[in-house]
């Protein structure tokens, strides 16, 4: 995360990562990268808690417009005011998983990861969730279901945490949830630089773009679409702070960048949906960024926290951005 900004904004956006912490009753092996481990998990674990008619598809159910279920993790498509380019269904979650790399932890060790939380309404559901994860946890973790048990819940802002959960608290604790958008880096050099930690995979025409055929049009585009798609379903007003799309769209064609230092990293999750094995991907490294910053800076922003690219969800498409 980078240094924090002067707020442009003073209506919060509601926003909010939170940092969960667990401990593991045995040894676990985690796969290269957990974030389909964890969002199958937690998808599970919420349709068996909030699913009143155990009906086996959820789209034929006539509580389905007002099961939150649905509205978290499978979200029912919505009319927009957006054009149909940008009419697709976008859930209002991220989950963040432990840094990509096999990693083994030993009985009683501590693991933790975040989740991104998007719109008011969801929230508003954040004692639900802490719970569906509660029982996701308790149901186990990987191939040997390894139980593991939900310790603290913090809230994550740029410089400060907050506890709002603990093991045996009833209630979550009460606390302001919200992002202030930044109007400028802290340094205003001209170049930022995105330092993706997990593989961002841009697509055109529903093919990967390597390194190689990346630009900031496709990155900003991208950055725009999901901002926009997310704002429309979920955040209910402008975005404070946020330069129009038409400014950013003129700023895109003076917009130069490096792409030397990244690379492209692969991994294989198991699609229980598919029935198979698929192997994802998408870059990781240092993408450096020269232009109009004052106008690309809000938007990158923002999305530290609803990442960019394929499969943002499950926390693909994650980065720290850097004023230099």
């Amino acid at each position: 995360m980078t240094d924090a900004s002067p707020p442009s904004s003073t209506v919060p956006v509601p926003i909010a990562r939170y940092r969960f912490t667990v401990t593991v009753s045995d040894d676990l092996l985690l796969p290269e990268y957990a974030g389909s481990l964890l969002r199958g998990i937690f998808g599970a674990a919420l349709r068996r808690l909030c699913c009143m008619t155990g009906m086996p598809q959820c789209p034929p159910c006539p509580l389905y417009q007002t099961c939150p279920y649905p509205a978290i993790f499978e979200a029912p498509p919505r009319a927009t005011s957006l054009p149909q380019h940008f009419n697709q269904v976008a859930n209002p979650y991220v989950i963040e998983p432990p840094a990509p790399g096999r990693r083994r932890l030993q009985r009683g060790e501590t693991l933790a990861f975040h989740m991104v939380l998007v719109g008011a309404d969801t929230l508003r559901n954040l004692p639900l969730i802490i719970h569906a994860w509660q029982r996701a946890l308790a149901h186990g973790l990987g191939p040997r279901r390894i139980p593991a048990a939900l310790q603290t819940v913090h809230w994550s802002g740029e410089r400060e945490s907050v506890s709002v959960w603990s093991a045996g608290q009833a209630r979550v604790t009460e606390h302001d949830a919200g992002l202030y958008v930044p109007a400028y880096p802290p340094a205003e050099t001209g170049e930022v630089c995105l330092d993706i930690e997990t593989p961002m995979r841009l697509q055109h025409n529903g093919k990967p773009l390597p390194a190689a055929a990346l630009s900031p049009r496709a990155l900003l585009l991208t950055a725009a679409r999901r901002i926009t798609l997310l704002q429309d379903l979920y955040l209910g007003s402008k975005i404070e702070g946020l330069p129009p799309v038409g400014q950013l769209l003129q700023a895109i064609p003076a917009i130069t960048d490096d792409r030397s230092q990244l690379q492209w990293r692969d991994w294989t999750r198991y699609s229980s949906r598919q029935k198979q094995e698929m192997t994802l991907g998408g870059v990781v490294g240092r993408w450096r960024l020269s232009g109009n910053v004052a106008v690309m800076w809000p938007w990158l922003w923002l999305c530290q926290w609803l990442h960019i690219g394929k499969n943002a969800t499950m926390g693909m498409g994650g980065y720290r951005l850097i004023s230099l």
